[in-house]
């Protein structure tokens, strides 16, 4: 688990939002050549990294997502702050106070703060209670000197720039990891956790195993292209939601019965679920009302595979997010059954 956090913590640093994945791509691409598993890249900049199986007629893919949520420039104000366009779902107030980096297109960047527009309670007095947060309310202060838009574009700074967030990745005594972007980095390390061990202890894999590492989940299409022909089963490898109503938490592995995009399949779903018992994998059952994975990007662009989705307890999705080492542990011995059972 120490090689496993000091990569994620690695791999957390490293930005990522939708759109501007390549750095954290050649991260894990280059720990999955440390172990000498192939790699290909999609045209759309994914990873696939492959084990070869006893059977070769038949393959399974397990997918986890690189790509995370962040901003673009939306607009230049007149008073040289910074509008923003989301990347991914998040609600506006949990970005509040954010430490932020912004990158031109000519690679220069630059750090600021998200506030609202009437931040100052000294100035605005309850303006700054009852301020709606949304886009038009919220504005990237930069940390340079600034006073008008021809000040920020001699900068550099332009529409279409990316906003990456502090992710302010810790690892706390106790086990826990607190940071943003968990979702799903978290379950895109416990991939390399299941490659890891399956090398190290020469282990061949039931089936040919793909290890897809998709790049566009956060905007819905992650994994609806490039997954390898022979392709039977596929597994998601995404953060579970902890929360009220939920049986999800962060020590365990989470086995998604259905999420808002309908149910997974059933007879995959029983048989993981049979994996955590009799290999005494801590494990929960949830469903998700408001999510979406790459299995469900698959199944709608068309793909006849059978998918299921696991993955460990994050609290705090698309917030500020936290997990336990217990849950990564328990997701990586659930992939390892499945794929050696």
């Amino acid at each position: 688990m120490k090689y496993l956090t000091e990569n994620l913590i690695q791999l957390l640093n490293i930005p990522s939002p939708t759109g501007n994945t390549e750095r954290a791509i050649v991260f894990i691409e280059e720990k999955f050549r440390e172990l000498n598993i192939p790699t290909v890249r999609t045209n759309k900049g994914a990873l696939i990294a492959t084990i070869e199986g006893k059977n070769k007629d038949k393959e399974v893919t397990l997918s986890g997502h690189v790509d995370t949520l962040g901003g673009m420039v939306k607009e230049i104000k007149g008073n040289g702050k910074l509008k923003i366009t989301q990347l991914g779902g998040y609600v506006w107030s949990t970005i509040e106070g954010e430490h932020v980096t912004i990158e031109t297109i000519e690679g220069k960047t630059y750090t600021g703060t998200i506030m609202t527009t009437k931040a100052s309670s000294h100035v605005h007095g309850e303006g700054t209670k009852t301020i709606e947060r949304n886009a038009d309310n919220m504005e990237i202060r930069i940390d340079e000197r600034v006073f008008s838009k021809e000040d920020t574009l001699n900068l550099g700074i332009n529409v279409g720039d990316f906003v990456f967030f502090d992710p302010r990745a810790v690892v706390t005594e106790s086990g826990f990891i607190k940071s943003r972007h968990l979702d799903d980095k978290a379950g895109v390390i416990s991939l390399l956790g299941m490659a890891k061990y399956l090398v190290e202890n020469n282990i061949t894999p039931n089936y040919t195993t793909n290890f897809f590492i998709s790049t566009y989940e956060e905007v819905g299409h992650g994994a609806s292209t490039s997954i390898p022909e022979k392709t039977f089963e596929f597994i998601a490898v995404d953060m579970a939601a902890p929360g009220e109503g939920q049986t999800s938490d962060e020590f365990s592995v989470t086995i998604c019965a259905k999420d808002s995009t309908g149910p997974y399949d059933y007879d995959l779903r029983k048989r993981l679920v049979n994996l955590a018992k009799e290999n005494n994998i801590n494990h929960q059952i949830d469903i998700y009302p408001f999510y979406g994975s790459d299995g469900s990007a698959a199944l709608r662009a068309g793909y006849d595979i059978k998918v299921g989705l696991i993955g460990p307890g994050v609290d705090a999705s698309h917030s500020f997010e936290r997990t336990h080492i217990e849950a990564i542990d328990s997701t990586i011995k659930l992939g390892i059954a499945y794929l050696t059972k």
